[in-house]
This record gives structure tokens, sequence and C-alpha cells, in this order.
């Protein structure tokens, strides 16, 4: 099962002095509801951190990169206002994340990327919590820039800074602090 191999990787990444990242992920593939989404990502990471448990794990020597709790993208409500998407994540969150665990870095699995900003803004608004609340995303972060540079080295200096923009917005977002103002004013 993919809790067990997640927790032996924990398990001999610390015995290493390493700190692992543990990435168990729900998808947002199909057209699942954000409830749906929530029952899942909890029972999800109730597996893996029985298996990290199991295989003695520090909580406190890991970081989590899990999802956030949003509908699929076949669902009506996709996608979900960012206040929904921040109280299911941040409930079910509570239910099953140790507060010793000391952060959550997110996938932006495939959520726009002024989406999975403002996402990860509503969590932190809402804050604090038992565990710092970071992002850790690829496409969300580097779709911007390689849309702005096109391949093109005359285009280097716009994707240089589509990018820096878009780590700026989910800066802001990292403390709760970014707006759809800070998003225009800056663009």
């Amino acid at each position: 099962m993919n809790a067990h191999a997640l927790a032996r990787y924990a398990a001999l990444c610390q015995d290493e002095g390493i700190v692992p990242i543990v990435e168990p992920e729900v998808l947002m593939d199909g057209d699942h509801s954000l409830e749906r989404c929530r029952a899942v990502t909890a029972d999800t990471l109730r597996r893996v951190f029985d298996a990290l448990y199991e295989q003695r794990v520090e909580f406190e020597g890991m970081l989590l990169k899990p999802n956030m709790v949003i509908p699929g993208k076949g669902d009506a409500s996709y996608p979900a206002a960012p206040d929904a998407v921040a109280e299911a994540t941040l409930a079910c969150f509570r239910e099953v994340v140790p507060a010793a665990v000391p952060g959550v870095v997110f996938l932006s699995g495939g959520q726009g990327d002024e989406e999975a900003t403002a996402n990860l803004n509503a969590m932190n608004a809402r804050g604090p919590h038992p565990w710092q609340l970071s992002f850790s995303y690829g496409r969300a972060l580097q779709a911007p820039s390689l849309k702005a540079w096109k391949g093109d080295d005359a285009n280097l200096a716009a994707g240089q800074a589509a990018y820096l923009h878009r780590a700026h917005m989910n800066s802001l977002a990292r403390s709760g602090a970014y707006t759809a103002d800070a998003e225009k004013a800056a663009s």
C-alpha cells in the first residue's frame, strides 16, 4: 500500500538525518464533490499517519505535502470559493493531522495559479493553526512564467517577471495578506 511506502521512505530519511516530505495526494480529476474530497482526503491521511506511527516516524521532523480539499474539475461547483476550500481543508486537517507536524506545504494539484494562491491565503487568514501552512507548487508557480516566456529568448525578462510576481503573491498568501488588489497592483 502507498501509505506503508510513504512511511518507510520517511523513516529511512529520518534514520539518515534527512527531513522527509511526505506526499499523499487525492487527485482533482473526476466529478467528486468538495465533501467527497474531504472524506477521501481524511481517510488517506489517517492511513498515512497510522503507517508513519507504525514506522516510528517523528512527526516533529517531517513535512506534509498534501492536496487541498477541492471538488473535482468535473463537478459543477468547481472551482469552489476559497472560503469553502479553506473551511473544508482545515476541518479535515484538524481531524487527522497531528499538531506535532510543523509544516504543511500544499500541492497546487492542477489548480490555476491564482486559484491556488487564493485558497492558501484563505486558510492562512483563518489562523493561527497548529502547523505552518505554505506552498510547494509546481504548475501553479511555473505556468505563468512559461506562458510569458513562450520559449523565446526575447521574452526571458517577461518570464522572469511573471515568476517573481507569482512567487510574491504566494508569499503574501503564506501570511494571509494576499488580495485581488495586490494581484492587480503587482501585475
